[in-house]
C-alpha cells in the first residue's frame, strides 16, 4: 500500500510538471532603488494592451517575468511604482533570456536593453533618432527665440531648417528600413515611425523584405496597411472623379 502511495504521489508531481511547461521568452529585471511596487509585461493589439506576465516587488532583488512568443515582436516593460506614477520601457523581444537595467527615479530613460538582435538593430536606429531630436529641441529653442526678437528672417529660415529636418528624419528611417531588409525591425518602423509617408516609399520597404519578414507579424500588418491606403486613395479620387463629372454636367 505505501509503495502505491508513492508511485501516486510520484505520478502527481510528473503530471503538474508537464501542466507548466516553460516559457520561451524569460525577461529579467533590475531597478536600482526600486523597493516596492508592480511590474507588468504587457503586449499591445491595436490599441489594447495585454498583461503577459506580472510581479509584486516587496523587497526582492531579483525580478523574472516570463512568456510565450511565436515570433519576435515589441513589448512593453510597465512599472507602477505605487504612487500614482508609472514607467514603460518599449524593447523588441525574441525567444530566450533579455535583460533590462534601469533606475527608478529615471526608470524611461536610464534603461539599458541587453537581448535580441532585433533589439540591437533597433538601438542603432534610435541612437541617430536621439541626434535628430536633440537638433530639433535646440531648433525650438532658437524659434522661440526669434520670434521673441521679433526676428523675422532668422524665424523663416528655422522655419526651412525644420521642415527639412523632418525631411531628413523620414528619409532616414526609410533608408534605414531598407538597409535592414532581414530584420522585424524593418516593417515595425515603416508601421510605426513613417505611416504616413507616400505610398510609394512603404511598397518600396515592403518589396525590399525578405520573404521571411514579410511573413512576419509586422511584415503582414505593413501589406495590410499599403492595400489600405490604396483603397482610401483609390475611393478619394473616385469621388473627386464624380464631383467634376458632376460641376461639367451643371
Amino acid at each position: 500500500m505505501r509503495q502505491i502511495i508513492v508511485f501516486l504521489v510520484a505520478l502527481c508531481i510528473v503530471s503538474c510538471a508537464e501542466e507548466k511547461p516553460t516559457k520561451d521568452f524569460v525577461l529579467k529585471v533590475k531597478v536600482d532603488g526600486l523597493k516596492k511596487g508592480t511590474v507588468y509585461l504587457e503586449r499591445q493589439q491595436d490599441s489594447t494592451f495585454t498583461i503577459l506576465d506580472s510581479l509584486a516587488i516587496n523587497g526582492q532583488e531579483e525580478i523574472q517575468l516570463t512568456s510565450d512568443l511565436s515570433e519576435p515582436e515589441v513589448l512593453f516593460l510597465r512599472l507602477d511604482k505605487n504612487d500614482k506614477e508609472q514607467g514603460v520601457v518599449v524593447f523588441f523581444a525574441d525567444k530566450g533570456l533579455t535583460e533590462i537595467s534601469s533606475s527608478l527615479k529615471n526608470f524611461n530613460f536610464d534603461a539599458t536593453i541587453k537581448g535580441s538582435k532585433q533589439q540591437e538593430v533597433l538601438d542603432e536606429y534610435l541612437l541617430m533618432m536621439s541626434k535628430f531630436n536633440n537638433r530639433n529641441l535646440d531648433m525650438i529653442k532658437e524659434r522661440l527665440e526669434s520670434a521673441q526678437n521679433n526676428d523675422s528672417i532668422k524665424l523663416s529660415t528655422l522655419n526651412e531648417d525644420y521642415n527639412s529636418l523632418i525631411k531628413r528624419k523620414y528619409l532616414y528611417t526609410i533608408n534605414f528600413a531598407v538597409n535592414h531588409k532581414d530584420s522585424e525591425v524593418a516593417p515595425y518602423l515603416a508601421i510605426s515611425e513613417v505611416p504616413n509617408t507616400s505610398i510609394n516609399y512603404l511598397q518600396q520597404i515592403y518589396d525590399a523584405l525578405e520573404e521571411p519578414i514579410k511573413n512576419s507579424r509586422y511584415g503582414k500588418e505593413l501589406e495590410e496597411m499599403i492595400e489600405q491606403r490604396k483603397k482610401e486613395e483609390a475611393e478619394a479620387q473616385e469621388a473627386l472623379t464624380e464631383d467634376l463629372e458632376t460641376e461639367e454636367a451643371e
